[in-house]
């Protein structure tokens, strides 16, 4: 049976990728915080779920990815697709319902996709995106083995909440990702709260990761407050999936610091549950691990927030300056 991951010690970055990962986390904190704005000024419409506080899982795990691997989301998919690398501009003109964002406007928050970028879209339904990911990973490994591609193996990552673990979807791409050894990673990112239903109440095996144990695949489970952790995880399983070795699952304990989406009074979490988390916030204490190992100067931090912040300025001018799509083009991009 596998055990619960021990970590020793933290990832060892180099001043680069602590670059590359705090601008990664600070452009989603700050795109998910203007996302709340402009849906309360009426730009935006329909639910909109946020990720505040789960950035260390989104950019920890994507940010160490090729760009030919694959990513598929939920409904709180507007991160994962910034760290897979599609321009915050396209994602905000998305979200607006704008022709130039990344799905042309037909499918905003719950539904970004992008071919270009490997992201294979977010999903409404709780436990759609997993036998999307799964295949996937099914195309990559017949490629290799019976297409003969040479090329590195490409990996899929499904990320998916705690509510989507009791669902039979789960279960049963779990075994057939065992199975056929498939290069694809399942991440769970536990932020304790399906909606309105605690973890805790849901579920008969609290401990998420131990649910790895009867497809006998690695079952990891990682502190998602903490980029360290979840890089050196993630650099783990990606290794195992792109040299054949299977899935992994792994349990990202994390926590939204907004509600279920904008339109939820979040009345539901105490206040002593929301302050204990948000003392625990990533970005923080990712920036005081980076000034006391000198990885990067005051400066240079300084100058990473104000590129993030400009970037997040152009993308709002660019989807309020977008066309919206024609009457005429409803039924363009659908297949009957």
């Amino acid at each position: 049976m596998f055990q619960k991951s021990t970590i020793t010690s933290n990832a060892i970055i180099t001043n680069e990728e602590a670059k590359i990962f705090y601008e990664d986390m600070l452009l989603g904190r700050m795109f998910e915080d203007t996302c709340a704005k402009m849906y309360y000024q009426g730009k935006m419409f329909g639910f909109v779920h946020l990720y505040t506080g789960q950035e260390a899982v989104s950019t920890g795990i994507i940010k160490n990815l090729k760009p030919y691997d694959y990513v598929c989301s939920n409904y709180r998919d507007h991160v994962h697709a910034l760290s897979k690398g599609i321009p915050p501009r396209e994602v905000m003109a998305e979200l607006f319902g704008k022709e130039t964002g990344c799905s042309k406007g037909r499918g905003g928050s719950m539904h970004i996709f992008s071919s270009k970028y490997n992201f294979l879209g977010g999903f409404a339904f709780i436990a759609e995106g997993i036998p999307i990911a799964l295949g996937a990973a099914f195309r990559n490994i017949y490629y290799k083995q019976i297409l003969h591609n040479i090329d590195d193996l490409p990996i899929s990552i499904c990320f998916i909440g705690d509510g989507a673990t009791n669902n039979g979807q789960f279960f049963e791409c779990l075994n057939m990702a065992s199975l056929w050894k498939l290069p694809i990673i399942f991440v769970v990112e536990n932020n304790q709260w399906a909606i309105g239903m605690a973890n805790q109440r849901a579920s008969s095996v609290q401990e998420i990761y131990k649910k790895a144990d009867a497809f006998n695949i690695p079952g990891l489970e990682v502190d998602g407050m903490n980029i360290l952790e979840v890089i050196k995880v993630s650099r783990e399983a990606i290794y195992r999936a792109r040299n054949g070795q299977g899935p992994t699952l792994i349990e990202a304990l994390t926590y939204r610091f907004r509600g279920h989406s904008l339109a939820d009074p979040d009345e539901l979490r105490s206040i002593e549950e929301k302050n204990f988390w948000i003392a625990r916030d990533p970005i923080i204490n990712f920036v005081n691990y980076i000034k006391n190992h000198n990885l990067l100067s005051d400066d240079e931090i300084k100058k990473i927030e104000k590129k993030v912040k400009l970037r997040i300025e152009e993308a709002v001018k660019f989807a309020i300056d977008s066309p919206e799509p024609k009457l005429q083009d409803l039924a363009k991009y659908l297949f009957y």
